[in-house]
Formats: C-alpha cells, sequence, structure tokens
C-alpha cells in the first residue's frame, strides 16, 4: 500500500479490525518511510458475475452501478452510508447464495426494493419509479397503497 503523504511502498499493519458483517477489513497501517498514519479498507473481490439484462444482453456486474441507484433514492433520506453498505452487501451476497454467475436484473431490482422498503418508504418508491418505469401517477399511488397492505409471509 502507497502512503499517500510520501507515497513509499514501505508500511507496517499496526492494527486490523473486520467489520461486524464479516466482509471487509479495516487496517491501521504506518508509513516506516516518514511515520504517517493511515487506514485502508479491504473488501472481498467479486469476480465473474454478469448481470442479464431484461432485453437478454449481458454485462459484468458492477456494485458501483447498484451502489449509485440505492444512494440516488435513499438522497437526502435518514438514512445512513453504513445502513446503505449494509443493503448493498446483503444484496449480493443473497444474489450470490441464489445464482452462480448470471444473474437476471430483475432479481437485483427485486432484492433492493425488499430491503428498502424495510429501511424507508420513500426511499423504496423512488427506487420503484426507476426500476418499474412509471408511466404517471396512478402508478406511484399503487405502489404506495400496497406499502400499507400487510405482506404474505415469504419461506
Amino acid at each position: 500500500m502507497r502512503c499517500p503523504k510520501c507515497t513509499s511502498i514501505d508500511d507496517k499493519v499496526i492494527d486490523s479490525r473486520i467489520s461486524k458483517e464479516g466482509n471487509t477489513i479495516r487496517r491501521r497501517r504506518e508509513c516506516l518511510e516518514c511515520g504517517h498514519r493511515f487506514s485502508t479498507t479491504e473488501t472481498l473481490v467479486r469476480e465473474g458475475l454478469s448481470v442479464i439484462k431484461r432485453d437478454g444482453r449481458r454485462e459484468d456486474f458492477e456494485r458501483s452501478k447498484l451502489a449509485r441507484a440505492i444512494n440516488a433514492a435513499c438522497h437526502k433520506r435518514p438514512i445512513d452510508e453504513e445502513q446503505i453498505a449494509m443493503l448493498i452487501e446483503d444484496v449480493i451476497d443473497a444474489l450470490e447464495a441464489q445464482f452462480d454467475t448470471q444473474i437476471p436484473s430483475r432479481h437485483i431490482g427485486d432484492a433492493v426494493m425488499q430491503r428498502l422498503s424495510r429501511i424507508d418508504q420513500v426511499a423504496y418508491v423512488r427506487f420503484a419509479s426507476i426500476y418499474k418505469q412509471f408511466r404517471d401517477a396512478s402508478e406511484f399511488i399503487h405502489e404506495i397503497n400496497a406499502l400499507d397492505r400487510p405482506k404474505t409471509p415469504q419461506v
């Protein structure tokens, strides 16, 4: 790891901590050249995942694209960064458990909506309006009314 202050590559790890979810490691490092201390975060690299789009095209899964969509839905809502990060990891973990390497895009959207509805209903409706491609206000009203109905338990 390159020191952000002097760009030296010689450092030592002072402390390591695993996140609550167990999917990232935060390391506190000290540069052996200048003594500057800095933190790094290591995450699991997920390789080989692809998304099957609605029109049948396939593209590489991009975590950043998922994060942008969720962040847009949660913009100016009382949802902290950690909740969003946990939601993203939860969605990816669930999809990887359900699918091998090719994930239909509708399952990604459904997984996000299911989790967002439990966190923040406004963020849920924002995400749903893009994902479900609402065409008019009546579709918003229908989705909001569906939020108020009791859900049938999933098996």
